[in-house]
This record gives C-alpha cells, structure tokens and sequence, in this order.
C-alpha cells in the first residue's frame, strides 16, 4: 500500500505548491523478502552450555524505512555489524539515564525514544517441529512501542511472517532440547543523522536470533533473592514502563548492580509513597497468598502504565481464569501488604514471569534492611511449576494449543 506524502520542502507562509510529493510505502510486504543467506556457516553450539544472548545464528532481517519513502522492501541476509552516522538518533537518545530518582526521571522522558525491541522464541517441540508461542501478542506490543517512540507503523501480520521465514532459515539454529530454544530479538531503532530531539525521520527494523538455554546462571528453575529500595524507580506513571524500549532496561542497570552488591540477584521495582511492588528485575511479578478476606488469590500489579504487559503474564493470568480454582486479580500489592502477609503466613508462592525464564520462583527479599523470607520453595512450589509445566507443553509441543503458532 501506498500514499501521497506531504511537500519536503518546508514552504513557508504562501501555502505548498505540492509539486515534491513522494509516493510512500506505508508497510513492507513479507513477499517482497529477499532472501540472499549466508554462505558460510558457524558451528552450532552445545544447547547446555548456552549463556543468554551471546551466541548468534548465521542470518538477519533488515527494513529500511525513511519519511521519504516508507518502509523498503525486506533482506534476510548474513548477520552483520551496523553501519549508523555517529549522530544517529539511536545512539544518544536511548539509555543514558542511571540510577535515576523518580524527580529526575519525569525530566529525562525524551531519552526513552528511538529505541524499542521485542523479545520471543521459536521452540523445537518433542515432535521435531518448530513452533512461535503467541507472536501475534509480541508484534501488538511492538506496534504500540512504535506509536509511544514516535517511530514507523508497520503491519503486525507481515512483520511476523518475514520472522517466520528467518525462522525457517535458520531452523538448524532451535536447539534439539526442551531446556533450551531460539531467542527471536527484534528491534526499531531511529537512524536520523541528527543531533535534534525529534522525530526520526530514518529507521532500521532488524531481527536477531540468539540459541538460549536458562536465563538465570543459577538455573532455570531456582529460587532469586531481590533487593526493595523505593530510592530507585523502573518507570513512572505519564513515562513508558508500558512500552519495551531502550531506556527502561539501561537506567535499571545501576540499581541492579547495587542489588548485586547487597547479595541479591535482582531488584524488586517499588513505586510511590506506599511502596507499590510493580516488576521483578525485567519479570512481571505475582503473588499467590490467602488475601485479607481469607480468600486464595494469585495477584499481579495492574496494567496502569508502569508495568509492562508482558506474554507470559497474560498467559499465566488466561490459564488461571480458566481453570477457575481461586480467585484471580490484578491489584495494587505494596510492601506493607506483602509484609503483614508473610507474618500471618498467608503467603504460599511468588514469582517472576517472562519470556526469558517463563517463571522464577522468589525466595528472599531485602527490604529495609531485613530479610523476608518467602516460602515459596516450601509450598512446592506447586502452583509456580503447575504454570511452567502447562506452558513448557505447549511451547513443545506436548499439548496443542491455538497459542502455538508452527514454523516448520
């Protein structure tokens, strides 16, 4: 599909004569791929000995977009390094922010744009066939992502068929395990050679894939310990803690080393004077614990712009209502709730839930200075494992599900 674009010429107060506009592609096409692959290959890795997102696969997608002429038609071709003007948007106005005070935050808004990306994966179910776990909810999210960045739309659909077919390319890649898959990254970034805070008028969309075993070092199913402190805040309310973009992930690398330093491998995410508990390092967060009406409720903080809609979050949430055990809730939960529950031994399981480890179970916290212990190993943790059992069959193909989506 194209449009007519508006006059480039910047005409000024006498109206535009309309003589320069450009015929602009408002999306590119998966048919239109060109597909010019590597001809030399690596060797694929051992998929035990995996370290998250070091390793990458042979190939890439690139679209090229620019308000001239739209989106240019897509290339998987070998994986390469980028070439960016050393003013490019992207480069400097994504993730300088660190360790910042919610004060300084509001003021640094703008430097959250020109950089947004997804994270997903392809696994290689028990039947030797490839498989992409709810893309569709990945590529709304991106879509939304480009729309708060001021970056290109795009059509979700094509987008994730020109995914499937670098999939497919390099479907050697899926690691032969159902501990290990294929890490799908992609990522819109502003290329404006430009130095002005304002919206691009150049931009890459590429696609990455790393083979990925857990994420964790210790583990793909061991309990964390997590350092609170409210002197820190991962996104705030008017900012972009809802969108997946550059800036929330490099501003919370100061606070998470500072957890690191405390003994905690990551930072439990406080908000407001109340001390609302929001995410979990880059994981949505619930809690499974008899309520203050006595009631047995998993819990996840709402979608109120902080906290980030996560896939496996709605997964996790979709599943719960629908075996309609107990009672399911998105809610407010701050520390003093957590606190007071865990003295009245309400507290059964809580965890962290995203793609990367698609749960992690939490068994110590940090907080003003004492450590609260959550049983969370204790009870099980039946719940938490009852969730990634379910999801672990669907990804690999041990059940079917309409969530999974094949790629060969």
């Amino acid at each position: 599909m194209t449009q007519k674009t508006g006059c480039q010429n910047e005409c000024m107060g006498g109206g535009c004569s309309g003589e320069t506009g450009k015929q602009m592609t408002e999306s590119f096409k998966a048919s239109d791929l060109i597909i010019t692959p590597a001809t030399t290959f690596k060797e694929k890795p051992d998929p035990t000995g995996l370290v998250f997102g070091t390793v990458f696969t042979d190939n890439m997608l690139t679209i090229e977009w620019s308000l001239a002429s739209g989106w240019e038609k897509p290339y998987i071709k070998p994986l390469e390094n980028l070439s960016l003007h050393p003013a490019s948007s992207a480069l400097h106005y994504a993730i300088e922010p660190r360790g910042q005070t919610e004060e300084n935050l509001v003021s640094l808004l703008w430097l959250n744009e020109y950089t947004l990306f997804e994270g997903m994966k392809a696994y290689r179910g028990v039947d030797g066939k490839i498989r992409l776990f709810r893309p569709a909810l990945n590529m709304d999210r991106m879509a939304r992502s480009a729309r708060r960045t001021t970056l290109p739309s795009f059509d979700q659909n094509e987008l994730l068929e020109c995914i499937r077919k670098l999939v497919e390319v390099e479907q050697e890649w899926v690691p032969y395990s159902t501990s290990a898959s294929l890490y799908i990254r992609p990522t819109l970034i502003g290329t404006e050679p430009s130095l002005g805070v304002k919206k691009p008028t150049k931009a890459l969309l590429y696609v990455i894939l790393s083979p990925v075993g857990p994420y964790f070092a210790s583990g793909s199913f061991n309990p964390i310990s997590l350092w609170a402190d409210p002197k820190y805040v991962r996104a705030w309310k008017g900012g972009t803690g809802d969108c997946k973009v550059g800036g929330n992930y490099g501003s919370a690398l100061y606070a998470q080393q500072e957890a690191l330093e405390f003994g905690c491998q990551q930072v439990l995410w406080l908000y407001g004077e109340d001390h609302q508990i929001t995410e979990v390092g880059t994981m949505n967060l619930f809690l499974y614990w008899i309520n203050e009406d006595g009631e047995n409720e998993l819990a996840t903080p709402p979608l109120d712009g902080i906290i980030l809609p996560g896939v496996t979050r709605q997964s996790i949430l979709d599943l719960a209502r629908n075996w309609g055990e107990f009672k399911v809730s998105e809610r407010y939960i701050t520390m003093s709730d957590l606190t007071a529950a865990l003295e009245e031994n309400r507290v059964k399981e809580m965890f962290g839930a995203g793609t990367a480890c698609v749960v992690c179970p939490i068994s110590k916290i940090l907080y003003k200075g004492k450590h609260l212990h959550v049983p969370t190993m204790e009870n099980g943790p039946e719940l938490t494992t009852r969730f990634l059992n379910k999801l672990s069959d669907i990804q690999y193909g041990r059940e079917d599900s309409d969530w999974a989506v094949l790629v060969s």
